[in-house]
């Protein structure tokens, strides 16, 4: 081991489960197994950056709000602290179908922080400690605990992995170059070599974020104002929507230009990025300004977003103008764009590098395949974004709870839920980029709408231990109004008279010729269950607590029952190859006709089933049709 203490002391505590890193990734990691009933230990280099926003403070957006509302959905934690800390709130793609449909918040990034760290230290089984772990320990292939830096040995019997940007991280803005994590903090540069000496494979991956600017040098005249919804959409199925309606900040929008462009063209000489500076893949979805200019060159501008990092600041951050450029680029490039003239800069741009693994070596759990008790989660795994990191992070907590308990991992599936679509794509394919989550990953999204999280997956959170009695039965109660509604409002006929006739002319909506039901009225896109409400006189009186929830998921199960039944159609098809397994043992030289390249990305990647294999790329559908063959056969003769 090259990692080797000036003096080593053993902690007399045990723990169950070591979680490394406090970024979002590591807190509903730790949450989760802690309230599951396991002693956990959370380490951050930092106390200070517990569910830090290095990037915009904002929790959502599109397809990531469908991942929140998921984690909350399962027992987490992430929706619950963005509802108590938002400062401005909107449901994008409101004019397009419910599918993508995504909230999105602006968070006060201090109180954030603050009110997640006040969450894990109010959680009894949960301990906080500021040091930087350097090396896990095994025994036989088992994970045992893990050493700090300092020396001192944490006993536990499941680790994961929450390092975030925080491995050997470097950040970078012109010539200047520091080896440090995120917004200056400490980085971790001791567990990295241990990890290699585990077999671990290594990838060097790279993010980047704007500028922050003191708003009183902002022009905010030149630019238009974004307000917020009128009315806030809660991100958690447990807050009461009167809760989230405040007065809510505003954000900015304003454009680069060609006189931005050109600065930034002309020195592109001095971008690190382009001078070879910077070693590691950024992600494709969130490129730098630099990277816009040159690949989108018949752009004659790009939207900038100047949104409030809180309440009680001036620090503004740039959306849309991540950069790496030298400092004084940086303010001949920010001076440019319309109400920016004048503008002072508090914190430089800049790229941050950072050690990453290959997510291939892991199983669907998050667990490694190699290390038994080793998890993974977050950015660590080469995925990018807040919310990719939460999700992954209460999945693995979860998994290793239910390791220590001896029971099966649970495994969300592509059909399930974004979550599912998300840890899929990340064991099963291979990244050269930061991977984020976006709604066209999705196959069935249609099925896997924000707004239906929790009929989704509520009762695996139920069942996994962190969803109570009162919020299930609650949940059983919201289905059972759904169901009998729409089963009430089919049988439900009205006439051909007068008062429907004048609810139709009201809404514009095509005469009738003939009686029909209410549900075949509510289909119309100009209807809806509220519009209609004067013409059902056998309506019944909905719970105040859920009419909101119900009424929607009737408006929408009727409008798109079509293409929802369709949609389910796929999903069986696909449920029958999820449900083919394929045992551990398989030896794949003893299936003949396999390809030869097949056989090696099954041998490296070991599939739990058909489906998995499927999605491995280098696997053919003829090599999946040869295995189908083989395993019927070896079933046939067991």
């Amino acid at each position: 081991m090259r990692y080797s203490a000036n003096s080593v002391w053993e902690n007399s505590d045990k723990y169950d489960v070591a979680v490394i890193g406090a970024g979002h990734a590591g807190c509903e990691a730790a949450l989760a197994t802690a309230r599951l009933g396991f002693r956990t230990i959370m380490f951050t280099v930092s106390v200070d950056s517990i569910a830090l926003m290095p990037c915009n403070p904002n929790i959502g957006g599109s397809s990531k709000g469908h991942l929140v509302r998921e984690l909350d959905a399962l027992g987490g934690e992430m929706g619950k602290v963005i509802d108590r800390t938002f400062i401005q709130s909107k449901m994008l793609n409101k004019s397009k179908g419910p599918a993508v449909h995504s909230l999105r918040a602006q968070a006060d990034k201090a109180r954030y922080s603050r009110t997640m760290r006040q969450v894990l230290e109010s959680e009894e089984n949960l301990e906080i400690k500021q040091a930087e772990v350097a090396n896990i320990m095994t025994e036989n292939g088992q994970v045992t605990g893990v050493q700090t830096y300092s020396g001192g040995i944490y006993h536990c019997r499941a680790v994961i992995l929450c390092t975030g940007t925080y491995l050997k991280a470097r950040c970078i803005y012109g010539d200047v170059s520091t080896y440090t994590g995120p917004n200056g903090l400490q980085a971790a540069n001791h567990l990295t070599d241990c990890l290699k000496e585990l077999g671990i494979k290594m990838y060097r991956f790279k993010t980047g974020t704007p500028a922050r600017i003191d708003r009183k040098t902002v022009d905010f005249s030149k630019m238009e104002e974004q307000f917020g919804d009128e009315r806030v959409v809660p991100f958690s199925f447990t807050t009461n929507p009167e809760d989230v309606q405040i007065d809510q900040a505003s954000c900015w929008l304003t454009y680069t230009n060609e006189t931005t462009h050109d600065i930034i063209r002309a020195n592109l000489d001095r971008s690190p990025l382009f001078s070879g500076m910077i070693e590691g893949t950024g992600p494709r979805y969130c490129p730098s300004i630099e990277d816009k200019v040159v690949k989108f060159s018949d752009k004659k501008r790009h939207q900038v977003f100047i949104e409030p990092e809180g309440l009680e600041t001036d620090e503004m951050y740039i959306g849309g103008m991540s950069s790496s450029l030298p400092e004084d680029v940086q303010y001949a490039m920010y001076r440019s764009v319309p109400g920016l003239e004048h503008v002072k800069i508090v914190r430089n741009a800049y790229a941050i590098e950072y050690d990453c693994i290959d997510a291939r070596q892991l199983k669907p759990s998050l667990e490694f395949r190699n290390i038994s008790g080793l998890f993974s989660a977050g950015q660590f795994n080469g995925s990018s974004g807040y919310e990719e990191a939460a999700a992954q992070g209460l999945v693995a907590g979860i998994n290793a709870a239910r390791k220590l308990e001896g029971k099966e991992p649970m495994i969300i599936d592509r059909s399930e839920a974004y979550i599912g679509v998300l840890i899929d794509d990340l064991v099963t394919k291979e990244s050269h980029e930061p991977y984020r989550m976006m709604t066209s990953r999705a196959e069935y999204r249609l099925l896997l709408r924000q707004d239906n999280a929790d009929q989704r997956l509520t009762k695996k959170g139920y069942e996994v231990g962190l969803i109570s009695e009162e919020r299930y039965q609650r949940l059983l109660k919201k289905e059972e109004f759904i169901q009998s509604e729409i089963e009430r409002l089919s049988h439900a006929h009205v006439g051909n008279t007068e008062s429907v006739q004048k609810l139709l002319d009201s809404y514009g909506s095509t005469p009738l010729n003939s009686g029909t039901s209410i549900a075949e009225l509510i289909r119309r896109p100009e209807l809806s269950y509220l519009a209609v409400k004067d013409i059902d006189s056998s309506r019944p009186e909905l719970p105040e607590e859920l009419e909101t929830e119900v009424i929607e998921q009737i408006d929408i199960s009727l409008k798109y029952e079509g293409y929802i039944k369709r949609q389910k159609k796929q999903v069986e098809q696909f449920k029958k190859l999820e449900n083919k397994k394929i045992p551990d043992d398989i030896d794949y030289d003893d299936v003949k006709s396999l390809r030869i390249e097949a056989v090696q990305k099954l041998k490296e990647y070991r599939p739990i089933s058909i489906g998995q294999a499927s999605r491995i790329s280098g696997v053919s559908p003829a090599d999946i049709s040869v295995l189908l063959v083989y395993l019927s056969s070896a079933a046939h003769h067991s």
